[in-house]
């Protein structure tokens, strides 16, 4: 008997339907998983969102919902102005010295070979097994040597050096995942070493550079640390060193709204930044599995 095409789209429909239901019960965990971590991390961010505009006894918000916790933030002191002022000078700085040492040094472990390379890498690596807390009185003292001891510019400098050996292992593997027929070619066409950098492999590592610069840039306006040993001018504090003074500002009362409105106004640069570059970010730390 002749089939018609209704009659074999029938015929395919339960396999369909089937393969269909198969799909969702295998990602139906996958769902689950990432909503529930999703949640989780979402959660305190909400929280502290909410906690920050309600009204609580103790607070500036003490009836109805408002922004005053954020007006309290806004004059403490030298001013909020002041303080992510400061903030944005120094995790500035850190970006632009993290980047373009960890590109340089990503760029020879890469691509030159030369004595005692490999265990020079090693040694480079071996910095993150160090906690940084006990090299930050060695390095205060040294700042104070130098003259950049309680300046936003030695503090970068602290934060850049804390963020070399991933930045610089980052950059590496992203260098190395580079085919090196491209710079070959650069180099038949009469380019150097810095030409054919600049030209050719720094657009090729642009998601690395950019996943490094992100983490420079989150680690250094978030560090409260760091700025605690080294800052005593609290007109100088970056925004964390801020907040977290003002939390006992008043015969050691904390008060939570503007302790809330502080952690908002940290969250929302690092939020912004990372759904604007998050596509890069992840094609930087596939790099190395790509590579090959």
């Amino acid at each position: 008997m002749a089939t018609t095409p209704d009659t074999r789209a029938a015929r395919r429909a339960p396999d369909g339907r089937g393969s269909s239901l198969a799909g969702i019960a295998v990602r139906t965990p996958y769902y689950v998983l990432t909503g529930g971590l999703a949640l989780l991390f979402l959660f305190p961010m909400a929280w502290a969102a909410v906690a920050s505009v309600a009204p609580q006894a103790g607070t500036a918000q003490t009836d109805g919902w408002g922004f005053a916790n954020y007006g309290t933030l806004a004059d403490y002191q030298a001013g909020i102005g002041q303080y992510l002022l400061n903030s944005v000078i120094v995790a500035g700085l850190a970006v632009v010295f993290t980047t373009t040492i960890a590109l340089l040094g990503g760029y020879a472990f890469a691509r030159f070979d030369f004595p005692g390379k490999d265990l020079l890498f090693l040694v480079t690596l071996a910095i993150l097994t160090v906690p940084y807390a006990t090299l930050l009185i060695p390095l205060y003292v040294l700042l104070n040597e130098l003259g950049l001891q309680n300046s936003l510019l030695g503090l970068a400098l602290v934060l850049t050096m804390f963020q070399l050996p991933f930045a610089t292992f980052m950059m590496r593997i992203s260098f190395e995942s580079v085919p090196k027929e491209l710079e070959e070619a650069a180099y038949v066409d009469g380019c150097g070493t810095f030409t054919a950098l600049r030209r050719v492999l720094l657009p090729a590592v642009q998601p690395g550079l950019v996943t490094v610069g992100l983490f420079a840039f989150l680690a250094a306006w978030n560090d409260f640390i760091t700025p605690l040993v080294l800052i005593s001018d609290s007109d100088k504090a970056p925004l964390p060193l801020a907040v977290a003074n003002l939390r006992q500002q008043v015969m050691g009362v904390i008060d939570y709204g503007a302790t809330e409105a502080g952690v908002v106004v940290l969250a929302v640069p690092c939020v912004f930044l990372f759904l604007v570059l998050q596509r890069q970010y992840v094609r930087g730390f596939m790099s190395g599995a790509l590579k090959g």
